[in-house]
């Protein structure tokens, strides 16, 4: 017999507010440091995947390499 999906309400969690607030704080913490010890990777892909400069003369560039 197979099973009905899960509704949305079904795949709540129900955790008090502390517990809410140690498991943010955690995962902020987490995302912190891979960020910071995967900057460059993070770095390179977005370059790679950003589309060409637009040389409008208009648009400042508020992030030009020197």
């Amino acid at each position: 017999m197979a099973r009905e999906p899960r509704t949305e309400q079904e795949h709540e969690i129900a955790v008090s507010d502390a517990a809410a607030a140690y498991i943010a704080d955690a995962l902020m913490q987490l995302a912190l440091e891979f960020e910071a010890n995967h900057y460059s990777q993070i770095r390179r892909h977005y370059e790679a995947i950003a589309s060409e400069r637009d040389d409008d003369p208009r648009q400042l560039d508020l992030f030009r390499r020197q």
